[in-house]
């Protein structure tokens, strides 16, 4: 029985016996037991799942959107990149709140917006409420992935934690790899708002699966930082704003002004989070040599994927000469590849050195890279295809063990923080990525679409030397 004369002697509790709520499994124990864990890991996979196809059909529908609502080009490109950008902004902010409030109250918070978000996409009638409604499905996107990490922390034990983080790599390589599949079948066949249908009956589906399964975690008890969330959405919007504007535009001085405005902001927000406990900018954890490491080794190898991925499709196209549909069919082999290779690398970083593991990828991806660079014009579509499928399989070899080292390179109070990193560092290394491809295509034209792949490749090279430099390094203890 509960000593309830202490409780009663004690001036600072909050609760008496029978009000105390009922502890969770999955709170203390090493992960959930089964078969609890598999129904609440089938939320996650279709929580995460649902945003990332949403991202990859929204790109195949955009020139039907812009006719429809008769917009530029230039401006229709806002409904991918609000999108995104909500996610940037409040990736970090969503992750800190998950260590306050619960990894799985922001998860059902995020959920519910996205799919709310997901209902006025289907009905808007103009471009603006759009893209206001795609900001919205972001900030809800948001939500899910911010606390994705922590959650698959606390649903697997610590055994079978790089099998869980390689399912859902392959989940999210499957749905970004079916995406222009689901978009052009569902255009075939119905009205885009169709597209954005689809993601009301997975969301109630995530919604009920993970009512009662997903687990409860620790919570911090300190209060959220709001003027360090305002400072946090300055530093990345005006700088990824900036550069869009840099790179995409002549609005040369904006773009300069918003990007050392932003850069401004971020400078301010390290410095307030400088000694702070658990900080919303978990400079705490950047602190600690083996997840500084994972972190950058995660910037350059996403940098190298990005700066490849806006540079293939010209090249089959303009080098090549393929048509649409082949190039299409040709960029497949890549994310096929990383769904096959990302549950098999989970289940080799529960047995082995991570850093070794993923350096052994990152090679394997650099020399993919290299032999598609130094392709031949005359290259025929089975040349293409297993150069891609080598691409896709050393950085399926990475990813999942890189995942797993980051959040358990963490302590487990922090798996939240641990988990926003994740994917700040995933977005910002994408972002780079981007930019650099579009700075070799202004300054060398039609060659620069073979200079990204070579860059690219040296990428993936040097963030195999960072991964290894992590052998070196002793882990931490996480408990």
């Amino acid at each position: 029985m509960p000593d309830t004369a202490n409780l009663a002697a004690d001036p600072n509790s909050v609760a008496t016996a029978a009000e105390a709520p009922p502890v969770d499994p999955g709170m203390e124990a090493d992960g959930l037991p089964s078969p609890r864990r598999w129904w609440a890991a089938t939320a996650v996979w279709l929580a995460i799942g649902m945003t990332v196809l949403d991202s990859s059909i929204a790109n195949v529908a955009l020139p039907t959107i812009a006719r429809e609502f008769g917009a530029a080009p230039a401006e229709s490109i806002w409904i991918v990149n609000a999108y995104q950008l909500a996610i940037v902004v409040a990736l970090l902010p969503l992750a800190s709140l998950g260590e306050i409030l619960g990894y799985r109250r922001v998860y059902q918070a995020g959920l519910v917006l996205f799919t709310i978000a997901s209902l006025t996409c289907c009905f808007s009638h103009s471009m603006p409420m759009l893209t206001a409604a795609r900001t919205i499905q972001g900030l809800g996107a948001a939500g899910v992935m911010s606390v994705n990490g922590a959650l698959v922390r606390f649903i697997y034990p610590q055994s079978k934690l790089g099998q869980g983080i390689g399912l859902n790599a392959m989940v999210v390589s499957a749905s970004a790899a079916i995406g222009p599949t689901v978009a052009a079948g569902i255009l075939a066949l119905g009205p885009w708002p169709w597209l954005f249908a689809i993601n009301i009956p997975i969301g109630i589906a995530a919604l009920a699966v993970g009512w009662r399964t997903l687990p409860e975690n620790p919570l911090s008890g300190r209060r959220f930082d709001w003027p360090s969330a305002l400072l946090n959405a300055l530093t990345f919007g005006l700088v990824i704003s900036g550069i869009d504007v840099l790179t995409r535009t002549r609005a040369r001085l904006l773009g300069a002004l918003e990007v050392v405005f932003g850069v401004l902001a971020g400078f301010v927000l390290v410095r307030r989070e400088l000694g702070r406990v658990g900080p919303l900018v978990p400079i705490d954890l950047l602190r600690n040599r083996l997840f500084a490491l994972s972190v950058v080794t995660s910037v350059v190898s996403f940098s190298a994927q990005m700066l490849a991925f806006v540079a293939l499709p010209f090249h089959f196209e303009n080098t090549l000469h393929y048509d649409q549909v082949t190039t299409g069919l040709l960029l497949t082999p890549w994310p096929a590849a990383v769904g096959v290779a990302s549950p098999l690398a989970g289940w080799l970083s529960d047995r082995m050195s991570t850093a070794v593991l993923c350096a052994i990828g990152l090679v394997v991806f650099s020399a993919g890279l290299a032999l598609l660079a130094a392709m031949p014009a005359a290259a025929g579509t089975f040349d293409v295809g297993w150069r891609m499928a080598l691409c896709g399989a050393g950085f399926g070899l990475f990813q999942s063990p890189n995942n797993r080292m980051m959040l358990t390179s963490a302590p487990r109070e922090r798996a939240g923080a641990a988990g926003g990193v994740l994917g700040t560092a995933r977005l910002t290394g994408q972002t780079l990525g981007a930019v650099l491809t579009a700075i070799f295509f202004h300054l060398l034209g039609g060659p620069g679409e073979v200079v990204g792949l070579w860059v690219s490749a040296a990428f993936a090279a040097i963030a195999a030397a960072v991964s290894l430099s992590r052998t070196a390094v002793r882990a931490p203890a996480t408990a």
